[in-house]
């Protein structure tokens, strides 16, 4: 039977983008799920009704421009797709969270999130403990916040300033964007409308440049990551 990820859409800026291609070229149909939707993205808390996550072999919730802690969002849908991940993870399917993604996995296994002091926007070189789950390098990040572990993971990477990368049981955490591309960076400068970059007195252009210079780079150690992934976190045995 073909195997099939579903990515979790948490803000409609966050596409799967580069996730996408690699699974792809590991034989994994691709599903999306659309969390908040565009016309959602100035109001964002509201209830919402997750797929089955025993549908699929795969779960990757992915980014989000809000705090995962936000008391609203945790009373609507944060808090019900903490569950949706808890349940996926009681029912032996594998979790890849991204970014907000990973802090939601941090926050649903016992961890905590809070406000960094050092936001990290642009590509920042990450030390590995595993290369051959999570390649070390420059990954490209866009955060606020970072976590402490969940009791039980094990930390594979990290930056000096925040932890970067965990699994516990058949799930991974990655606090970097392994996803990005032009057209995706293209997307979250355009949608600054809070002036992230210009207060913390980044320059667009040189963000554009240096993506575009790493991009042969980034693509084998994107495919490394997601085949450390299948082989070393979601190859595990499922629990009874």
């Amino acid at each position: 039977m073909t195997r099939t990820v579903l990515f979790l859409r948490n803000d409609p800026l966050a596409t799967e983008a580069l996730l996408a291609e690699a699974f792809g070229e590991f034989g994994y149909d691709v599903d999306t799920f659309d969390v908040v939707t565009a016309d959602r993205a100035h109001d964002p808390a509201g209830e919402v009704v997750f797929p089955d996550p025993r549908g699929y072999d795969v779960i990757v919730p992915l980014g989000a421009r809000w705090p995962v802690y936000d008391p609203a969002l945790r009373a609507s849908w944060v808090g019900t797709e903490v569950q949706l991940v808890r349940d996926a993870a009681a029912a032996g399917i594998a979790l890849l969270g991204v970014c907000f993604g990973g802090q939601l996995l941090a926050q649903a296994f016992g961890g905590t999130v809070e406000r960094s002091t050092r936001p990290e926007i642009g590509w920042f070189d990450t030390a590995s403990a595993r290369p051959d789950i999570v390649p070390g390098g420059a990954w490209f990040q866009w955060h606020f916040d970072r976590w402490t572990l969940p009791p039980g993971a094990v930390e594979l990477a990290r930056t000096p300033d925040a932890s970067q990368a965990f699994t516990l049981g058949r799930a991974l955490a990655l606090q970097f964007h392994p996803e990005v591309d032009v057209a995706l960076l293209e997307n979250w400068i355009t949608g600054d409308d809070v002036g992230e970059l210009a207060a913390l007195g980044l320059n667009a252009d040189d963000l554009r440049t240096r993506t575009t210079e790493l991009a042969d780079d980034v693509a084998p150690r994107i495919r490394t990551l997601v085949a450390g992934f299948l082989t070393h976190v979601a190859g595990q045995s499922r629990p009874s």
